[in-house]
């Protein structure tokens, strides 16, 4: 084990006999994935994008697992490099895998149809951030059965106990989706969300992008586009996506007139592209 904060919140959940627990990125953490998969039973982990309405990601989705030991090695792979955000770590009641999952798999998909976005709760940014947030009476129904917590909080670990770990019901309104996000993983966000939707609604024409360019970037720079335009509400940032993605060289009349407000840019677009035929998201 390589880093003694960690060791020493490992040491105590295990001393508490509680079943430990890692939360781990599997898009970008496949080669960890496969090595966790490859070394666990098929009761110490559980797929989270599985038996939900986004299974067809399952593949790219939160991956998590359970293990016995504190000082399980295949940790120290993940522990030595915390800035390359690989998820996180929990303990949770013995027998409780299944149940942790649910509670996550409730709270996944946020937004309504057809702006709906998942919610990226396997991201140590966005578990830290609303922890540093949520009051405590907001923790158990965030964190549900998990008993306590351990994530990179960007320049520390931080190790933060659940009040009243338990099952709960999804809020009406969930104070995790109302904190203020910083711009950094309010782009990696809107980047992931971006590259789950073209995957789901537009997966020929992407994957043909894919074939000639590097779609990470094209995203990006659709995303930086968005931003400079004031694009950025779910069904304006679908309409560019799309528009971009069928029409890789945007029309003159696409740029934004002198003094043209981002509403006023985006209905002018928007009527002309659909006065002459062309795909606007449903």
């Amino acid at each position: 084990m390589t880093d003694a904060p960690v060791q020493r919140w490992l040491i105590k959940q295990h001393c508490a006999e509680r079943l430990l627990c890692l939360v781990l990125d599997s898009q970008n953490e496949r080669d960890m994935r496969q090595r966790w998969l490859k070394s666990s039973r098929y009761d110490q982990y559980a797929s989270v994008y599985s038996e939900t309405a986004v299974a067809e990601l399952a593949d790219t989705g939160p991956f998590v697992f359970t293990f016995d030991q504190p000082d399980d090695r295949r940790l120290d792979a993940l522990l030595d490099r915390p800035d390359s955000h690989w998820g996180w770590l929990a303990s949770l009641g013995k027998g409780e895998l299944k149940t942790w999952t649910r509670h996550w798999q409730e709270r996944l998909i946020i937004g309504n149809r057809p702006h709906q976005a998942l919610y990226r709760f396997h991201d140590n940014r966005v578990l830290s951030r609303a922890l540093a947030h949520l009051p405590v009476e907001a923790l158990p129904a965030y964190l549900g059965p998990a008993i306590s917590v351990c994530c990179w909080q960007g320049s520390h670990w931080q190790m933060t106990d659940n009040p009243a770990p338990g099952n709960y019901p999804v809020p009406d309104a969930p104070p995790w989706l109302k904190l203020p996000m910083p711009d950094e993983p309010a782009m990696d966000i809107r980047l992931a969300n971006a590259h789950r939707f073209l995957l789901a609604e537009h997966v020929q024409a992407y994957a043909e992008l894919a074939c000639s360019q590097d779609p990470n970037i094209w995203l990006r720079e659709q995303l930086a586009l968005a931003e400079t335009w004031g694009w950025l509400a779910p069904e304006r940032l679908e309409f560019l996506l799309i528009e971009s993605l069928h029409t890789p060289d945007l029309a003159p009349h696409w740029q934004p007139h002198p003094d043209e407000t981002p509403d006023e840019h985006f209905d002018r677009v928007y009527l002309f592209s659909k006065s002459r035929n062309t795909e606007v998201p449903s």
